[in-house]
């Protein structure tokens, strides 16, 4: 068994690479083989958000505090609240972040194939996180 106290998880700032706006990360887990399975805690500030990607296996988002939205390539924009879990299937293309209004948390959780978890694509535009 190991328990690392919420105090004392790094908080680093999220790669501008693959966000737009003020975004923090606080890894929770990234277990050894033969798990696959990783997590984190994600605040999304006001606007701030994902650029577009995938996971080969999919990801589940628990929402933790605050107002976000998501959206599925095709699909359209959608609020999520505090309490509120998404699952996206394999490799579908998607985004998530926060409302205009409202920082968001979240923790993300998905799982890697022959060590990667995520291919990023191109930055949300304004229209398409508008809606």
């Amino acid at each position: 068994m190991k328990i690392t106290p919420h105090a004392d998880l790094p908080i680093k700032t999220a790669d501008p690479a693959w966000f737009t706006g003020a975004v923090t990360m606080s890894p929770l887990f990234h277990d050894e083989a033969p798990s696959r399975a990783a997590g984190a805690e994600v605040t999304f500030q006001p606007g701030a958000r994902t650029h577009w990607h995938t996971h080969p296996l999919g990801q589940v988002l628990i929402v933790t505090a605050g107002e976000g939205r998501v959206q599925r390539d095709g699909g359209p924009v959608t609020a999520i609240h505090a309490g509120d879990v998404v699952r996206f299937d394999p490799d579908e293309r998607h985004w998530h972040g926060a409302a205009p209004d409202s920082a968001m948390t979240h923790i993300a959780i998905h799982e890697a194939v022959d060590g990667s978890a995520v291919t990023w694509g191109d930055p949300v535009t304004d229209a398409d996180y508008a809606g």
